[in-house]
């Protein structure tokens, strides 16, 4: 680990509060990890303002299984060396929600503005119902 180096921070009392019990909720035992966190948290969004920025995310869709071509369209795209020069599939979860549902994860490696591009790409295939990217710098 690299050198610590001790800082001091003013906040009002119920600012102070308020960020304990924040923090408390989400079972930090200390402050300073959930400030490292937040400060982390802060640099990594800034990265991604860059979309040649390196960064990872996770597509996550739930859709139809039943949807005209869709299991076949996201495998084949998967599969795709042409998904893009500047994205990699590096992984994928199946899962069966029920009898007609699936959630489907589909982790994406490369440039920020690609893997947005991409993830945005999917989540509008006809059929996807719900989707959402999350992704975050490298």
């Amino acid at each position: 680990m690299s050198e610590l180096e001790r800082i001091g921070v003013s906040l009002d009392k119920e600012l102070l509060a308020q960020f304990d019990k924040l923090i408390a909720g989400q079972g930090y035992k200390i402050r300073s990890e959930a400030i490292r966190d937040l400060v982390r948290k802060q640099l990594s969004e800034e990265q991604l303002e860059n979309p040649n920025a390196k960064a990872v995310a996770a597509v996550f869709l739930v859709y139809d299984h039943h949807a005209t071509k869709l299991s076949d369209s996201l495998v084949d795209l998967q599969h795709s060396h042409t998904l893009s020069q500047l994205v990699q599939v590096i992984s994928s979860l199946h899962v069966h929600l029920d009898e007609h549902d699936c959630l489907e994860i589909i982790v994406l490696r490369g440039q920020a503005g690609e893997i947005r591009k991409i993830g945005d790409n999917i989540l509008s295939m006809k059929g996807v119902k719900l989707g959402r990217i999350n992704i975050v710098a490298v």
